[in-house]
């Protein structure tokens, strides 16, 4: 169910900032104390799955034939519009109107803003992604909203589908005049919370010359409250700017208010690469990648995923599948692999019974926390199958369950299992990650049998039904009866309360 908002109750707004433990309005740096390690303190989505940036090396590049050039419109405005240029203490950023849009999307994205990421005079390479370890000098993000589905972007910020973002890669090099219609003004916007109005100019001049070639993947907001809601694409080729430009960027602004008595200088302002996590990425080129896979086709995953659900993995025909799919690795080991890399992941599948739930630190919540938890099964709302998660009111219920289990500093952890198998199976359905046939098996526990024919609108054998509607709680591929069949389960999905949910204010999230 979607998220209420009322815009004309304060008292409503002030009561969504204060019923969960997570303050959006928390202070936060990219270093010190309140640095990117801690920011899960009070934003903890940040340590949740499907962070940004990453880095895009070649082992998670899978070739798309069916990715189109990016089209945008209406980026080109009069000189004679004003735009404002501000400085929130942890970028410079420019607003755009939303008649500016991203299509050749699943939606109409219309754009609010761009912003950069930067280095410092003495380490200028200030990217947020890198391509295969490089990092270079500055990025730029044009932020969209889903138009088609959210009046704004703070309906949208925290839905699974509600952004998306545009990455451009920069170098130093030659002088660039579109740049130089907004560096130009630093000046103005030396301090936090100064902003100025300066003349539109053609946006699309920022952009590479070709629009053709890019990354895509699914990924986050790359500051707090790191919701796991852009469609990232990133141009594969940079564009330049002149040393002194981004010197003016790297020496001229300050994260500080002018009333402070030490200023200090904003730069090195980009978050560090996040674990990939079994996502690819899909690249819309093929020169210079020898040896690319090409990606899996959908129809391919939703037939993978109808036999899953339906508890017969066995009808699967290997030969079509891909070639992780293949992999004849435990169910258990990609688990395993992850605890070994400190990820907060979940752990290999329960047996039977078992009713805590493990969080990263190795602590756990206890029976009461998965007794009471509908988020804790992948069964109800938000579940696989909906349009789209709202991560504000997903944050509420677990932050209730975890209270009444005395357990509200597992916040982060909770929602991390909570949401990791929740993305994986959307992204993978969606042809934007690959996971193990195991993985995939263990993602999918607990699954309503009829949910298999929503995905291709393809009904589930009448006998498959009638044999499953009285067997045990859980799709659990580790269960099997005497007789060595699986067993699969039916559990009814419950409907989720509509909570109201976090305002995020324009100087609360960047990207």
């Amino acid at each position: 169910m979607h998220c209420f908002y009322l815009q004309t109750s304060i008292i409503f707004q002030v009561w969504s900032f204060i019923t969960i433990s997570a303050s959006y309005g928390a202070k936060w740096t990219y270093t010190g104390p309140d640095g990117e390690d801690h920011w899960y303190k009070h934003y903890p989505f940040c340590r949740g799955p499907f962070q940004s940036p990453i880095d895009f090396e070649p082992e998670l590049l899978r070739y798309d034939p069916t990715l189109v050039p990016v089209e945008v419109r209406n980026y080109n405005l009069s000189s004679h519009e004003q735009l404002t240029l501000s400085n929130n203490g942890h970028s410079v950023q420019l607003s755009l109107p939303p008649r500016m849009q991203l299509s050749g999307l699943p939606h109409l994205y219309s754009a609010v803003q761009l912003h950069l990421h930067w280095g410092s005079p003495s380490l200028p390479p200030g990217s947020e992604h890198t391509v295969n370890g490089r990092r270079f000098a500055a990025e730029l993000h044009v932020v969209h909203f889903n138009s088609d589905r959210y009046p704004n972007i703070s309906m949208a910020a925290d839905k699974s589908d509600g952004l998306a973002v545009l990455g451009v890669l920069i170098e130093i090099g030659e002088f660039n005049p579109a740049f130089n219609q907004f560096l130009k003004y630093l000046n103005g916007v030396k301090y936090k919370d100064q902003r100025i109005q300066i003349s539109a100019f053609n946006i699309r001049g920022l952009l590479p010359a070709h629009l053709n070639e890019y990354y895509r993947y699914d990924g986050s907001l790359t500051t707090p409250p790191c919701y796991a809601s852009v469609l990232w694409t990133v141009f594969k080729n940079p564009v330049t700017i002149s040393e002194k430009q981004f010197l003016a960027l790297a020496t001229s602004v300050f994260s500080s208010s002018q009333q402070e008595s030490a200023p200090v200088v904003l730069n090195g302002n980009y978050r560090k690469p996040q674990n990939s996590e079994n996502r690819i990425v899909l690249v819309s080129f093929q020169e210079g990648l020898h040896g690319t896979p090409t990606v899996t086709p959908a129809h391919l995953r939703r037939k993978v995923i109808q036999h899953l659900l339906a508890g017969e993995p066995s009808d699967v025909d290997e030969e079509q599948l891909p070639p992780k799919f293949n992999q004849k690795q435990g169910p258990g080991k990609m688990w395993a692999d992850r605890k070994s890399q400190n990820s907060l992941g979940p752990s290999a599948p329960k047996q039977k019974g078992q009713q805590s739930v493990k969080m990263g630190d190795g602590s756990s919540l206890g029976p009461t926390f998965r007794k009471n938890s509908k988020t804790a099964s992948h069964m109800g709302k938000p579940g696989l199958f909906q349009d789209s998660l709202c991560y504000s009111t997903l944050e509420k219920k677990v932050y209730r369950q975890l209270k009444k289990a005395n357990a509200e500093h597992q916040l982060a952890e909770a929602l991390r299992e909570v949401l990791f198998p929740e993305l994986n199976v959307r992204s993978y359905l969606a042809c934007r990650s690959e996971l193990a046939l195991p993985t995939i098996m263990f993602l999918l526990r607990g699954q309503p049998l009829e949910k298999a024919a929503e995905l291709d609108n393809l009904p589930v054998k009448d006998n498959h039904r009638s044999k499953k509607r009285n067997t045990v709680n859980k799709l659990d591929p580790t269960h099997t009866t005497q007789a060595g069949q699986r067993q699969a389960t039916i559990q009814k999905n419950t409907q989720n309360q509509a909570r109201p949910r976090p305002v995020l204010l324009g100087w609360e999230w960047e990207d």
